[in-house]
């Protein structure tokens, strides 16, 4: 009897720890809102290990990380006057943070964990270098005033080229560049391929990272006009909209030759979202505020979203 009663005591402490374990990792401790550093003036967002966020800044190229759990944060990366971040993203692999200088023609990389600048790349006659993503051969920036994408080759097991190794690859195909306007714009990789949104005409395009041969994505008569970042989780491709305060989630097609519409996702704490990223389970979306001055004591946040509409 002791024996059985000593079993079942285990047993009973087990599943406890695992009902709390599975609360802690479940429960709705994630607060709706982050607050960013005041006059921070946000525009990209990547998500790192755990439940850490990435935020650049527009006003002097510094970078924020943060727990999306908690809530706290602090800077990681120091601004520099003349430095702009728009795109943001964070390499796994390497533990490293790619960030795209908008007019500036730069995109530098860092040491995610020390905030080290590791490298810059200049890109003569560049417009706006708007976001960027890593894939394992390279990484790629949209170019908003320019029908092209900058290509950072990687080097074996990662490693960083010479700056000099830098390219820019022409974008082909029949697709909307308006020019005098915000053009290519969020960007991602999915199956082999690239997804660029055209912010000016609503076109996705599927784009060959080998030779930028770009094919309009049929949406069904759906448009993502106003979209700027791109987030992806499986077949689920989020497009942030930001002037009309809302995320739209298409669900893509077989070889992402189409993609439908699955629905709208929004909140009356969006104030021009510019990009979003998955963490810990949840959407969460960088309040850029452009239609609100910047001042030193400008108030910025993060939202959380559901992942469904």
């Amino acid at each position: 009897m002791k024996l059985r009663r000593l079993s079942i005591s285990i047993a009973l402490t087990i599943s406890m720890c695992l009902a709390a374990t599975t609360s802690v990792l479940a429960g709705p401790n994630f607060p709706p809102l982050v607050p960013l550093p005041d006059g921070w003036q946000p525009e990209g967002i990547t998500a790192g290990k755990g439940t850490t966020v990435f935020v650049g800044s527009l006003a002097d190229g510094a970078i924020w990380q943060g727990d999306v759990r908690t809530g706290a944060g602090g800077i990681l990366v120091d601004g520099v006057t003349g430095n702009v971040a728009v795109g943001i993203d964070y390499e796994v692999r390497a533990d490293r943070l790619w960030v795209a200088g908008g007019p500036t023609g730069e995109v530098r990389a860092y040491d995610a964990s020390t905030g080290d600048l590791l490298e810059t790349y200049n890109f003569a006659g560049a417009g706006f270098l708007n976001d960027l993503v890593v894939t394992r051969e390279a990484v790629y920036v949209t170019d908003s005033f320019a029908p092209l994408l900058d290509v950072i080759p990687l080097g074996p097991g990662g490693s960083l080229p010479d700056p000099s190794g830098a390219f820019s690859l022409p974008l082909s195909g029949t697709f909307t560049f308006v020019p005098g306007n915000f053009n290519a714009n969020g960007i991602v990789a999915a199956r082999g391929w690239l997804l660029v949104v055209m912010s000016a005409s609503g076109e996705l395009l599927r784009v060959d990272p080998a030779t930028g041969s770009a094919t309009v994505v049929d949406l069904g008569g759906a448009s993502v006009a106003s979209g700027d970042g791109l987030e992806l989780r499986g077949d689920s491709l989020y497009v942030v909209r930001n002037f009309l305060n809302e995320v739209a989630m298409l669900g893509l097609g077989p070889q992402l030759a189409s993609a439908e519409l699955i629905g709208v996702i929004t909140s009356p704490d969006l104030d021009i979202p510019t990009t979003a990223a998955l963490q810990a389970g949840r959407l969460w979306a960088v309040n850029a505020r452009f239609t609100t001055p910047p001042t030193p004591d400008t108030e910025y946040d993060i939202v959380r979203l559901p992942t469904k509409p």
